[in-house]
């Protein structure tokens, strides 16, 4: 009998407890944060890829750029044409000085009705850069105001058209071409005459060369 009371009174406070715990649960309000929780699912977590962000990417556009610019068309020339720098001839100041004489006759032979002037070819003209600068005053008073196509005309009538820079009043592009082909050389002088706006007619006069005279003498 002593066994069973005690175990009576055992599960009697235990369910006492029980009535205890439930009361102050539902005061908390417990019980329905508890439903609400088993309602709600779990969030999943972010990935690390997700939290870092994706890569930006960016769009490249590839703009073309055209440069307006004044095309000459290449011409071919002999290979026995080539100008090697290492064996430049310099024409001695005499041969110079006849060679200019003979170009300032054919100037005035020339007469006014077109523009005219001569320009003795020195190294760079001739070989290496290959850029003729023209008289200044003459660019200025003769010549077109921007870049222009200008075009040279030799003694037989060959054209040759060049690019004229008038901001550095000179020959560019092209002048390369009408020198080797007349196979110009330091001391020749040249003879401009402007016939047209944008043409000139050219004519050379040709530097008395190292052993040219004896050879001339002899025959």
């Amino acid at each position: 009998m002593v066994m069973a009371k005690s175990k009576l009174s055992y599960e009697e406070s235990r369910r006492q407890r029980m009535e205890e715990n439930k009361k102050r649960m539902e005061a908390l309000n417990l019980p329905l944060l508890a439903q609400a929780l088993k309602k709600t699912p779990n969030s999943p977590k972010p990935s690390p890829m997700k939290r870092a962000g994706k890569p930006r990417t960016y769009e490249v556009q590839m703009v073309e750029v055209v440069a307006e610019r004044v095309m000459i068309p290449r011409r071919c020339y002999a290979t026995n044409r080539h100008r090697d720098m290492a064996n430049r001839v310099y024409a001695s100041d005499e041969a110079r000085a006849a060679a200019m004489v003979k170009a300032d006759e054919l100037e005035l032979s020339l007469g006014s009705d077109h523009p005219t002037f001569v320009k003795t070819m020195l190294q760079s003209h001739v070989t290496g850069g290959f850029w003729l600068g023209l008289q200044v005053s003459f660019c200025k008073n003769h010549l077109p105001k921007g870049e222009e196509i200008m075009t040279l005309i030799d003694e037989v009538g060959a054209e040759y058209p060049t690019i004229y820079l008038a901001r550095k009043t000179g020959l560019s592009g092209g002048w390369k071409g009408f020198a080797v082909a007349h196979d110009l050389v330091d001391g020749d002088a040249l003879v401009f005459q402007l016939i047209r706006p944008t043409t000139f007619k050219v004519y050379i006069i040709r530097v008395e060369r190292p052993g040219q005279a004896s050879s001339e003498e002899s025959t």
